[in-house]
């Protein structure tokens, strides 16, 4: 009877975290497309870096003190989908400056197919072997504090004008790196069990995607001799 019972749970537990899979990745992709719309307004309006700032501050207030509180009930789908437009929109002034100078619409479509590239591949590999990259968390979150240290460094060595683009487009892709492993990460949690919030689990690997494409447009633009 053991075993069977055993058997029987673990059927379960794998129905739930496939619910929890189509849930995120249906409302993953309805957002950013959301996010898609909000980021055209933005530059169709010619929003600017202020307003784009305070956009990316609210998004964080949302994230950080709104949707804990709603991630369990209807009103969080609203919240999910409120913080990511806001983010879109914020892009909208990097988007308009890239896709402003020469061949910029070509790195701007460059850094979108490789993201959408590495998301699909390292989402296919977690959902294929299902293996948990759970011991990852640590080095990630470390990886984290580090460049939000050296991004730190970066603005308060511009105010007095020191400009470093080798170290910056460095930090891009330390950056686009971690954010491939917090790909590989946050889908393992959502395969094996360890993220049961959809609603949590989309803005995780939004912010994923998010931070990629930014990433990879700085390092193409760099590229470009932009």
């Amino acid at each position: 009877m053991q075993p069977q019972a055993y058997t029987q749970t673990r059927a379960l537990d794998r129905s739930e975290s496939a619910k929890v899979l189509r849930n995120t990745y249906a409302l993953l992709a309805m957002t950013v497309l959301f996010s898609a719309i909000t980021a055209g307004i933005s530059m169709a309006i010619g929003m600017g870096r202020g307003m784009s700032l305070i956009c990316s501050l609210a998004a964080l207030a949302l994230i950080f003190f709104v949707l804990p509180r709603t991630a369990n009930s209807s009103a969080g789908v609203g919240v999910v989908f409120a913080f990511t437009g806001l983010l879109g929109a914020s892009l909208g002034p990097m988007l308009g400056h890239y896709l402003s100078i020469p061949g910029g619409g070509q790195i701007v479509m460059q850094a979108l197919g490789t993201t959408a590239v590495i998301f699909f591949a390292l989402s296919a590999y977690v959902l294929t072997t299902r293996k948990d990259f759970n011991f990852m968390g640590g080095f990630l979150f470390v990886g984290i504090i580090a460049v939000v240290v050296c991004a730190l460094g970066l603005v308060i060595a511009s105010l007095f004008g020191i400009h470093m683009p080798l170290f910056n487009v460095a930090l891009s892709g330390v950056i686009a790196l971690l954010m491939s492993g917090f790909i590989l990460y946050d889908t393992s949690r959502i395969v094996n069990g360890g993220e049961t919030n959809y609603l949590m689990a989309t803005v995780s690997l939004y912010l994923n995607i998010l931070n990629l494409f930014t990433s990879l447009l700085h390092i193409f633009g760099f590229a470009s001799d932009d």
